[in-house]
């Protein structure tokens, strides 16, 4: 069996680091150089002794990792933020729009865009909200927090969000984003 399955690395404080192959938690947690926090689903096999691949791995040292000021810029990112909705009419989201059309000057920027409904992307076309009288359902923005990092990275496991909760994500993206319905009191 493969170890297709990836793992949660958290620094020695707990707090998310990043995303790694199976394999490379695994590697990790032999080599004396993280605890195994959660196990996954997989189980490695060797001649004498059987594994299980976590899911979340916690560094034995501090490590001090240099991010970046902003959040990259994707459409996975995009559809993320917008929780996969137009911004204009609140259908399912499938392309990306710009606010101020780029050959209007407008910027590839999170604040100018969007994510959108294919309807919607022609109708506006390389014309501006105000053009249309339309409005947007939300303004976007950037976002901020270490847990965009990790959503970023596309990959999901329902076991990550105690590791996630209060780093600046709201908890229903958490449920959009590794498909676990949220209750309404959480």
């Amino acid at each position: 069996m493969g170890l297709s399955s990836h793992a949660l690395v958290l620094n020695a404080t707990y707090e998310p680091i990043g995303v790694v192959s199976g394999r490379r938690a695994l590697l990790l947690v032999l080599a004396a150089k993280a605890v195994a926090l959660e196990p996954g689903e997989q189980v490695w096999h060797s001649a004498s002794v059987a594994v299980p691949v976590p899911a979340v791995v916690r560094l034995t040292r501090f490590v001090k990792v240099p991010y970046r000021a902003t959040v990259p810029l994707t459409r996975r990112g995009v559809f993320l933020r917008d929780g996969g909705r137009c911004v204009y009419c609140d259908a399912p989201a499938t392309s990306l729009d710009h606010v101020v059309p780029r050959s209007r000057g407008g910027a590839h920027v999170w604040e100018n865009v969007v994510s959108c409904c294919r309807r919607c992307n022609h109708i506006k076309g390389d014309r501006t909200v105000a053009e249309l009288g339309w409005r947007l359902r939300r303004p976007p923005r950037a976002p901020s927090g270490i847990a965009w990092r990790i959503l970023g990275t596309g990959r999901s496991d329902p076991r990550w969000i105690p590791y996630l909760d209060g780093l600046g994500i709201d908890s229903s993206v958490f449920g959009r984003f590794l498909g676990v319905e949220q209750s309404a009191s959480a």
